[in-house]
């Protein structure tokens, strides 16, 4: 207990809550967002809470970051002194000595004029990032480190091509905008983000093709690029914003709406996009008419902009799929696909699913030395067949045996695939749809029927928690019991009545194959040498799979532990802690956390996804995948462990668990807590508790704490789950003699290991 209470004294003084309450270190944009192997390159990244940052870290192997800079905005104050200032050097005289200061005072003006309005991007870090020529291309994470802890992740892209900047009116962070004086021409200040065309255009960025354009866009700004291509050059340019930063919790509809448009030099429009099929990313694709200077424009739909505005438009001839044909494949075979698109070297490749797990896999084309964007595969662990073409009318439906999956196209608007089956009485059948979560157009929209045509069944939409950067949920489920033997049928068609050799689905027709996904949030941990932080794993539970699923650490964790390691049956949610090794770690390490469940008898094991749990126009939660669940350890060692290792294990729950609790009554809990220490008093308090269990007090228990737990009529026999608790530090305001009623600063310092409970 001796040491618990050294930990706990320690823990309290070295909280970064003791210094300054903030909030976690975060980023909300890298600009560029990306760069070519073999060459080093300045980047931008702007947050908040980014103080003393001191080490960027890019996933993957071939990429290195340093810190050069970070620029905080000033406070209305130390601007007004700054300005007092100018006006007091002013009267000095006009000096070289003078005149320099005066404008380097000015420059730290403007930036204050033109700073962003959000305050989650209002601070800014310099980085020198170094691609090593043999990266592997293709999508990394970065994160920033801080004192505080790792920031969020944002994607970061390595790639073959020569990148180019946009031509800057002012730098693109800390702003925008100008004051007598600063020396640059103006984009309009941040203060809204939505805006109306900008008629100051600044001139075009000259670029050679191919290469990548890189930029921002400011309150109704456009961006223009200006190059040279010849004629029957089938030109690509492929944008990527919503896909650089899916979601932005402050704008509606909630990421930038990026729209490409191409003129010629005398500003006549040749083409113009502003999505791509179901991606709100535009891509254009046209056919040189004839050799000479042709422009690129790229502009938010509706004029908005901002810093975190960023994209990357790969332009040339180019290799690019516009779809494929089938979307997948059954694992350990191989797979002829057709492929459609442009600058393709064939029209069919081999996808070789021989050492591929059942999933969605990435599939590309090679055209020479450049590679083409990346489409969604999937790999099956059912048979296979493939829709009869063409397709067959209602009365002639195509039979299939169960289970099995059915690669199908809607070749023409309007048209129906339908198929056949044998069913029996008192078995359940599932028919679902993969497409939209596929990159296929079709909104599909599923009908079961009987025989004689009573429908049995019918589905438009069904919501994949998992599909995070999904907002139109256009793909099809139905589960349903046979009432009677005999032959029923499914038939399929695009719920708007459109149809083509983009249409693409897989239909899967089975019994119930019960199973889960596991995504778990956040992806960047921060934890003090010994201490627990909270965590939440979700359960995506598929065909009617409600067991119990059991969580642990996969490979050597490093001293890391779960408490509460279990998502409870019939729940698709958990909140659990995490504890770090006793020691801080010099650098972040990779976490895999396992989920185990037994299924009809089978032990089944699925890999956690790392998330980021982001917000969408102020209102929509979405799970949006990750690489890396990263975890930094920081802290120092602790004075008085005496050297042992188990002397820096945070506070501990010493009540048996699981805590039972009387449905209506309530129960007491110890914990390795003391309710005074050194440095002030404790709080303990439930973090985001069930509805109906409430911590009802705390009570001092010598060198420990004791939880009264209460469970009411909210709270029904059954429930189970885990109680998280969060631990705080309150000393009075004042020194020496506090009043009674003094104001007593409150700074929360860590938790409690996860408590898991049982309603009974």
């Amino acid at each position: 207990m001796g040491r618990r209470l050294v930990f706990l004294a320690a823990l309290l003084a070295l909280a970064p809550g003791a210094r300054a309450q903030q909030g976690p270190p975060h980023i909300g944009y890298v600009y560029p967002a990306g760069g070519q192997r073999g060459t080093s390159f300045p980047v931008k990244v702007g947050g908040q809470y980014l103080d003393r940052v001191f080490a960027a870290h890019v996933s993957g192997t071939g990429a290195e970051a340093a810190v050069v800079e970070h620029v905080k905005p000033m406070t209305q104050r130390q601007f007004n002194e700054l300005r007092e200032r100018v006006q007091e050097l002013q009267k000095k005289g006009r000096t070289l000595d003078v005149l320099q200061e005066i404008a380097a005072i000015r420059e730290k003006l403007a930036a204050f004029v033109r700073r962003p309005a959000a305050p989650a991007i209002a601070e800014s870090v310099t980085l020198k990032i170094t691609v090593d020529p043999n990266a592997e291309p293709g999508d990394r994470e970065i994160r920033l480190a801080t004192p505080q802890g790792l920031t969020n992740p944002l994607l970061f892209e390595i790639g073959r091509l020569p990148e180019f900047r946009e031509n800057e009116a002012s730098p693109p962070g800390p702003g925008a905008g100008l004051i007598p004086g600063a020396g640059r021409s103006p984009r309009p200040t941040f203060r809204a983000m939505d805006g109306q065309p900008d008629t100051r255009r600044t001139d075009p960025t000259s670029i050679t093709l191919p290469g990548v354009a890189n930029g921002w866009i400011s309150p109704g700004g456009v961006d223009r690029f200006r190059f040279q291509a010849r004629q029957g050059q089938q030109l690509v340019a492929a944008a990527r914003a919503r896909a650089l930063i899916p979601y932005l919790a402050d704008a509606v509809p909630g990421w930038f709406q990026a729209t490409l448009a191409l003129t010629d030099a005398e500003g006549r429009e040749l083409a113009y996009d502003d999505d791509f099929q179901t991606s709100p990313d535009p891509v254009l694709c046209y056919r040189i008419p004839r050799d000479g200077e042709y422009l690129l424009e790229i502009k938010d739909s509706i004029y908005r902009g901002r810093e975190d505005f960023v994209y990357r438009i790969a332009i040339g001839e180019l290799p690019f799929v516009t779809g494929i044909f089938p979307l997948g494949g059954p694992a350990g075979e191989r797979t002829e696909v057709r492929v459609q698109g442009w600058n393709l070297p064939a029209d069919r490749l081999t996808m070789d699913a021989g050492d591929r797990a059942p999933g969605v896999h990435p599939l590309l084309v090679r055209a020479g030395e450049w590679e083409s964007n990346r489409v969604a595969f999937a790999v099956g662990a059912l048979p296979e067949c493939r829709e009869a073409e063409p397709s067959l009318p209602q009365r002639r439906a195509q039979k299939v045996t169960l289970p099995v999956i059915v690669n199908g196209r809607i070749e023409k608007p309007g048209d129906w695939d339908v198929f056949s089956f044998q069913g029996r009485a008192g078995t359940e059948v599932i028919a679902e749809v993969r497409a939209r979560r596929l990159g296929s157009p079709l909104d599909s929209l599923l009908k079961l029927t009987d025989a004689a045509g009573r429908q049995l069944a019918l589905c438009d939409d069904q919501e994949d928690r998992g599909a995070g950067l999904v907002t139109h949920h256009a793909d099809s489920l139905i589960r349903a019991a046979i009432p009677k033997d005999g032959t029923y049928l499914l038939a399929i068609r695009d719920t708007q009545h459109r149809g083509g050799p983009e249409y693409a689905y897989r239909l899967r027709i089975s019994r119930p194959r019960p199973d889960f996904e596991l995504r778990v949030v956040p992806a960047s941990i921060t934890a003090r040498a010994g201490a627990s932080v909270p965590i939440t794993v979700h359960a995506l539970r598929q065909d009617g799979f409600s067991g119990e699923i059991a969580l642990t650490l996969e490979g050597m964790p490093l001293g890391f532990t779960l408490s509460g390691a279990r998502v409870p049956a019939n729940q698709d949610r958990v909140r659990l802690t995490l504890a770090a090794p006793p020691l801080p770690l010099r650098e972040p390490v990779s976490l895999h956390l396992e989920g185990r469940a037994v299924i009809e008898g089978k032990d089944v094991r699925r890999a956690a996804v790392p998330a980021e749990d982001m917000m969408q126009a102020f209102a929509y939660q979405h799970l949006v995948p990750a690489q890396e669940l990263r975890v930094a350890v920081v802290g120092r060692f602790l004075p008085g462990a005496g050297g042992l290792a188990g002397a820096q294990r945070g506070p501990a729950i010493l009540s048996p668990t699981p805590v039972r609790i009387p449905a209506g009554g309530a129960v007491r809990v110890e914990v390795g807590v003391p309710a005074k220490t050194a440095v002030g008093n404790t709080r303990l308090e439930l973090s985001e508790p069930p509805e109906g269990i409430t911590l009802q007090e705390v009570s001092p228990a010598g060198a420990a704490s004791v939880l009264l737990l209460r469970a009411d009529d909210k709270a029904k026999p059954g429930l189970e789950g885990n109680l998280i608790v969060s631990i705080f530090l309150e000393r009075a305001q004042a020194e020496g003699r506090a009043p009674a009623n003094a104001n007593r600063a409150r700074v929360p310092v860590g938790f409690l290991p996860a408590i898991p409970f049982r309603v009974e």
